[in-house]
């Protein structure tokens, strides 16, 4: 019995909180939209019947979503746009982490606290602060006419620099914590071993520190690719109107539109492309497991 719970409390919950409100809003999506309050038909029908609201379920919006090139362009510019911002966010997030791997060990804590902190501000206001900051009056520009390095401020709020600043800003704990993770558990004499055996120390760090650290860094391009493909929040606040992604796209349907069932088929075919990733992520944390134990 007590085995019975232990697997059973784990699959209600998966249940409860993530296969209910797919079906809910798979539902929505085969539906059709209308005025009114939720603004789809059909709703079901205790007197009508199960069969009767099923007949009138169809894949019409998702035959739609492939004749428009809006929602085509939006997935691509997503999936370019959270390519690039992982790229970067590994570019800048590796050194940190190495850097904190090598640190003292007495200073690891306060590293690991810094890098943390951001989380203890809204989301929000950190992104909007990074409005003040690359405005054509903010503090950016500010700093570059300062220094003499331009004459007139540089346009980058409103553009998709903006949106990469934003991302690789707003994520880079989800990169630098796994990689760190894996560096911290290096074992130093296998790279002593190989400076030894004739290796520089940009070989050793390139056939070894490299190599032993994969886990971490595709555990943090995970981590960082899987939220960046379906944001919202800093491509609307940073991002001009030539930026588009899926998660402005969703939003305008929903609340601008109000075409529920489009954006329900959306919703529903980003979830599919997020599947791939997912389980690759699943994959891997399973392989590292099985490594350590």
């Amino acid at each position: 019995m007590r085995r019975f719970l232990l697997i059973a409390i784990p699959y209600a919950w998966l249940l409860a909180l993530f296969l209910v409100p797919f079906a809910i809003v798979f539902k929505i999506a085969l539906s059709d939209a209308a005025v009114a309050r939720p603004p789809y038909m059909p709703q079901f029908d205790w007197i009508t019947g199960v069969w009767a609201f099923l007949s009138k379920l169809d894949f019409e919006n998702f035959t739609w979503l492939t004749e428009d090139d809006l929602y085509w362009k939006a997935y691509l510019s997503s999936l370019k746009i959270a390519v690039i911002s992982t790229f970067f966010t590994l570019l800048v997030g590796y050194p940190m982490a190495y850097a904190m791997a090598r640190a003292p060990e007495e200073w690891r804590p306060t590293l690991m606290m810094l890098v943390i902190l951001p989380f203890w501000t809204s989301f929000l206001i950190r992104v909007y602060a990074w409005m003040g900051i690359l405005s054509n009056e903010g503090l950016l520009n500010q700093f570059l006419i300062w220094l003499g390095l331009i004459d007139t401020p540089l346009v980058i709020l409103n553009t998709n620099t903006a949106v990469y600043i934003g991302i690789v800003y707003t994520y880079l704990p989800f990169m630098i914590l796994p990689i760190y993770s894996a560096l911290e558990r290096l074992d130093g004499s296998l790279i002593e071993a190989a400076e030894d055996l004739g290796c520089s120390r940009m070989q050793a760090f390139w056939l070894v520190t490299i190599p032993l650290s994969r886990a971490g860094i595709i555990a943090g391009c995970f981590l960082v690719f899987i939220p960046t493909l379906g944001e919202f929040v800093i491509p609307s606040l940073l991002g001009g109107s030539d930026t588009l992604m899926i998660g402005k796209v969703l939003w305008e349907e929903f609340f601008s539109n109000r075409d529920w069932p489009v954006a329900s088929a959306v919703a529903v075919v980003l979830l599919l492309i997020l599947v791939v990733p997912i389980v690759l992520f699943q994959r891997n944390q399973q392989k590292q497991q099985e490594a350590e134990q």
